[in-house]
């Protein structure tokens, strides 16, 4: 059995963390079987959307606290295996945003630390009303640096700090309304919500929405007269894009567009 399930279907890749019975933890092989298989969509071309999901009771849980106990066995204390550990979850992390692909975070359970720097990371995501999220590693002596990360550069400081420093969790409604996920659904709902917001997405031109993803994330670490710059070249591409110029013929005149569909 897979630790990491993957079933394509009208253009979108559906992803499953299979670890139930550790609560889907990023351990040394779901990192491994994460970056291979992200690495593979840079020019996976039949794929236009991605969908993250958990199996279990859970959707993730940060990562794996006993493999963490076994690294501190070694001469150094487990230094270069956590130095390691955090260095793959950092590029595994960036490398959610640097694929061509949109993802989405399907959320249930908890997103626990790690767990939740994942949904932090997702370029969207859709929750069950139920789902809790934290960065509670302060509760057992450990600050949640790397999550924080993510965390922040989603929701308001002083929230985000607050949740860091108290270990507290946010449910699924206030992580709505601070911005961390997009939407918040009944479980029952949860799946076929989240399969509605990805085939939205790959009705889409896919060369603008590859093209829209790398945009977004380059101009958000700019100042505002170079991302404007930035961003006002980036639309000269766009336009000479020949199924941009059918786009816009198609709705001058009111007919639906004839598009490659090419990433």
């Amino acid at each position: 059995m897979a630790i990491l399930e993957r079933r394509d279907k009208n253009a979108v890749a559906y992803l499953t963390l299979n670890l139930p019975k550790r609560l889907n933890a990023l351990s040394d092989e779901m990192l491994d079987a994460l970056q291979t298989t992200f690495d593979s969509f840079h020019t996976d071309k039949s794929v236009r959307a991605i969908v993250l999901a958990g199996a279990g009771k859970a959707f993730c849980a940060g990562h794996d606290l006993k493999q963490i106990t076994e690294a501190r066995k070694q001469p150094d204390g487990g230094a270069a295996l956590f130095k390691n550990l955090f260095d793959r979850c950092a590029d595994f992390m960036q490398t959610v945003q640097a694929v061509p692909q949109p993802v989405i975070a399907q959320v249930h359970g908890i997103a626990t630390a790690a767990g939740c720097q994942l949904v932090a990371t997702c370029d969207l995501a859709v929750a069950s009303h139920e789902t809790k999220f934290g960065v509670n590693g302060v509760n057992i002596g450990l600050f949640c640096s790397t999550p924080m990360v993510a965390l922040s550069r989603n929701i308001q400081r002083k929230r985000a700090f607050e949740m860091l420093v108290t270990g507290e969790f946010m449910g699924a409604e206030e992580a709505k309304v601070a911005g961390l996920i997009n939407r918040v659904v009944p479980e029952s709902e949860l799946l076929s919500s989240t399969i509605s917001l990805a085939e939205v997405i790959t009705s889409k031109l896919g060369s603008a929405v590859t093209t829209g993803k790398k945009a977004f994330y380059k101009q958000i670490q700019l100042p505002t007269s170079d991302a404007y710059t930035y961003t006002g070249n980036v639309m000269v591409d766009n336009m000479l894009n020949k199924d941009t110029e059918e786009g816009i013929a198609a709705f001058i005149n009111k007919r639906d567009p004839n598009w490659s569909q090419d990433l």
